[in-house]
């Protein structure tokens, strides 16, 4: 699985190898469902503290749109375990989703029904 890290905060690069990590073992057993995920953590209020610290997480499907979460928190992993739990939620989720809505095998018709 490929993971790209993108970040403009001196603080959060500190952090990406935690970060890309955690990503990996989050969805090592849905890799097959997802070949590439990005992270991207951001600080809305810079120095002045709060719950400030955003991670967004992109993970392109093989099927279907991207699943993008986004989750602020007071500290950088708080935000990235939150947005990692909600995106592995919702990519199960859309893969159950997909799996019932393909057709099961056609009925045949025109049987006739014993007496």
């Amino acid at each position: 699985m490929q993971v790209i890290f993108k970040s403009r905060d001196a603080d959060a690069e500190q952090f990406r190898t935690i970060a890309v990590r955690r990503v990996r073992v989050a969805l090592r057993r849905l890799s097959w469902l997802a070949p590439r995920a990005s992270v991207q953590l951001s600080d809305v209020n810079g120095p002045r503290g709060g719950v400030d610290k955003r991670c967004q997480i992109e993970i392109a499907t093989k099927s279907g749109p991207p699943i993008i979460v986004t989750s602020m928190a007071r500290d950088w992993l708080s935000a990235l375990q939150s947005a990692l739990t909600r995106a592995t939620r919702s990519l199960l989720h859309n893969y159950k989703r997909s799996r019932q809505r393909q057709p099961s095998e056609p009925k045949l018709s025109g049987t006739s029904q014993p007496s």
